[in-house]
Order: structure tokens, then sequence, then C-alpha cells
């Protein structure tokens, strides 16, 4: 366990100028302690790691050590070839580029090691799209992708409903969600960080010169905070439903998880019979009706009464199907 960190400890040296105690003890998860006595360990092993002290010091290594790959252990050289997302590689035009960075890594691991890749790709395989569709990649997704690359802003023209608007942006950040593909840009002017849809982009021309990122900007935080917010904003409507211990069970299976999560966190007590009251977010009544059919006989809507109506009709449909009479 220690071992590991002390590799981990030089790899993050090696990749930054200087790292605080306190940036080192976040990223390995440890106290600032024992950081400082994991530096004195490297140390004694011959590692060059050299401690500025004062309010602005840190640990940073001299006379420009590198480690090598040569010490990777199998489970992390196939673990390295697990990282790549080949379809998103090849949407983006960087296929030939990841190829050459395989190759070069397979070089120089030790001759035991070099089967990794294959052994990674008989075992895993991951495949981004969602079901019963054929992913189309964006036609200007390289060029985005370049851009992304390059900290360099762009002119896009996007489209909406009232029609095609032009922005000129600083592109961040590519997310491929469920098969599409979205840009995560600041709005030059504004400072306004925003997501859009690569594939309703109608142009995109890179613009002369380099934007300055922000350092305090993280893609998977940003991401998950207007996934969030989405979710959150087509919740309009609510409906007061009785479950009972099954549909409780089956709840989640019915509704999008942030509706399953909210309504059993508000559940009220259950009664003589298990059944517990929920208030659950829903899109609209007539998406609530068709997520809460699957439910069956295991809820009963109580409001609002225009829902309730709708599956008082629903059971006497079917009662009448199977000849009986509805109560």
């Amino acid at each position: 366990m220690r071992a590991a960190r002390l590799i981990k400890m030089v790899l993050l040296l090696q990749s930054r100028p200087s790292m605080t105690a306190a940036e080192l003890a976040r990223e390995l998860e440890v106290s600032e302690r024992t950081v400082t006595r994991d530096a004195q360990a490297l140390s004694e092993a011959g590692v060059p790691v050299y401690a500025d002290r004062g309010r602005a010091g840190g640990y940073r290594l001299v006379g420009g050590y590198r480690t090598r790959l040569t010490g990777l252990a199998r489970g992390e050289a196939e673990a390295l070839f697990l990282s790549g997302v080949p379809g998103a590689l090849r949407e983006m035009g960087l296929q030939d580029a990841a190829s050459v960075a395989r190759l070069k890594v397979s070089a120089a691991l030790l001759p035991s090691l070099r089967d990794a890749p294959d052994s990674a790709a008989r075992r895993f395989h991951l495949d981004a799209p969602a079901w019963f569709r054929e992913p189309e990649p964006p036609a200007l997704l390289p060029v985005v992708a370049e851009a992304v690359w390059d900290d360099r802003p762009v002119r896009a023209g996007y489209r909406r409903a009232d029609g095609v608007v032009e922005r000129e942006l600083e592109p961040y950040g590519l997310v491929l969600k469920a098969g599409v593909w979205y840009l995560c840009a600041r709005v030059a002017g504004d400072g306004a960080f925003r997501t859009y849809r690569i594939d309703r982009f109608a142009s995109v021309t890179p613009v002369d010169g380099r934007f300055d990122r922000d350092p305090g900007f993280d893609l998977p935080a940003h991401w998950a905070e207007r996934a969030e917010a989405f979710a959150r904003s087509i919740l309009r409507a609510e409906a007061v439903v009785r479950l009972s211990p099954e549909g409780v069970r089956a709840l989640p299976y019915a509704l999008d998880p942030l509706s399953a999560r909210e309504a059993l966190a508000g559940a009220g007590e259950p009664d003589v019979r298990g059944w517990v009251t929920v208030t659950v977010p829903v899109e609209s009544e007539e998406v609530a009706h068709t997520q809460l059919r699957a439910l069956g006989p295991e809820a009963e809507v109580v409001a609002p009464a225009g829902l309730r109506e709708r599956f008082a009709r629903d059971a006497a449909r079917t009662a009448a199907l199977y000849g009986h009479t509805a109560t």
C-alpha cells in the first residue's frame, strides 16, 4: 500500500513543477504529516525530492529526475490500456495519435508485460452509445476537439428553435453521454459556462490566438452540476402516490433516478399494510402516467385528480379485458 503511494507521489511531482504538502495530501488521501514522512523516505531511497520552505513552499523533484515505466505491475499495465475509448477517439480524429501512444507505451514495458494490451482487450469492451440507435458522429466534432486541445476560441453557429445564433466560444471540454457529444464552453465576453450539443452546431470556425484557461474549471464537476440542473428543470409537476412494499422496491426502475430518489427520501410512515405515501416530482401528467403504469397494482395515484382518473380508466379497461367488473 505504501509502496504504491510512494510511486504515485513521484509521478505527481514529475508531472508538475512543484506541489504543496496540502495538495499532495489531497491527491494521495493522507495527512500532511504522512506526506512529510513519505518525502523523507523517497529522499533516503535516492529519489531527489526537495522541500522548499515558507508559505509559497512545497515539494519538487530536482535534476530532471524521471521515473521509468518498467516499474508497472501487470494490473497497472492492463488498466492503462483500458483508459482509452476507441470509438470516441476515432470520432474526434485522434485514433492515429492514440495508436502511436499505445505502441510507445508497449515498447517501454518489460517483456513479461508485453501481452497487457491484448489481455485487456480480450476481457473488456466499452460500448458507449445507447441501445437501438446507430451512432452518427457529428461532422464538426474533429474541428471542435482540435480547438479543445489547443485552447483555441471558435466562432460557432448554433441551431435553436428560433433559428441559428452566432457565438464566440472558448471550448473547455468534451463529454460523451449515451452516444451524444456535448461541448462545455465559456462564452467570450460574458464569462458564462454553457453546454452545447455538438450535432446542433451549424458551423465552427477557429479564431486566431488562444484563450487563457481558468485553472479552477473542473470538467467532471461542471458536467455533474449541469446534468442535475437539467434533470431538475424538467420536473415541473408532482404526483402523490401510495406504494406497496413491492412498489417501493420497483419505483427506481419505473422513474428516472432523481425523481425516485427525491420521492423515497420524503416517504411517510408505512400504514398497517406496509404502504407508504410519497410525492413524486414528474415532468408532466402524461409522462407520469407512462412511468407509473409500470408499477401496476403496486401503486395508487392519489393526486392530481386528472392523473388518478387516467389510472381509474386504465383499471376499468384492464378488468373488462380480463372479464372482471371493476370496483
